[in-house]
C-alpha cells in the first residue's frame, strides 16, 4: 500500500505540475537577467533547465548581458557551451530580436 500511495502521490504532483505550467507546450523564450559577476547565473539557468526537463517549460534559454563583468560573461559563455538551448544576448541586440520576430 505504501508504493500504491507513493505512486498516486507522483501522480498527482505531475498532472499538479501539468495545471500550472506557464505556457503549456507552446514554445516561449526564457529571459534571465546577468549582471556583475554573474553570482547567481548558474543557479537561475540550472532551475530553469530543470523545469525544461520535467516538461514544465518549453523553448530556449537567453541570457541577457545586462552589465555582465568578464567574470560573469566567461560563466555565460561556459553555460552556453555545455546546456544546448541556453544563449547569450546583449540588450541591444535583444531589442533588435524582438522588433525582428513582431514584424
Amino acid at each position: 500500500s505504501l508504493l500504491a500511495v507513493a505512486g498516486l502521490l507522483s501522480l498527482s504532483w505531475l498532472l499538479f505540475g501539468r495545471l500550472l505550467t506557464p505556457a503549456g507546450n507552446r514554445e516561449t523564450v526564457t529571459l534571465v537577467l546577468g549582471t556583475g559577476d554573474g553570482e547567481d547565473l548558474e543557479q537561475a539557468v540550472r532551475g530553469l533547465l530543470w523545469l525544461r526537463g520535467g516538461g514544465m517549460l518549453a523553448g530556449s534559454l537567453v541570457i541577457v548581458d545586462c552589465g555582465l563583468s568578464p567574470t560573469g560573461r566567461a560563466i555565460a559563455a561556459a553555460l552556453c557551451m555545455r546546456e544546448p538551448g541556453v544563449e547569450v544576448c546583449s540588450l541591444s541586440r535583444l531589442q533588435e530580436r524582438v522588433r525582428e520576430g513582431l514584424s
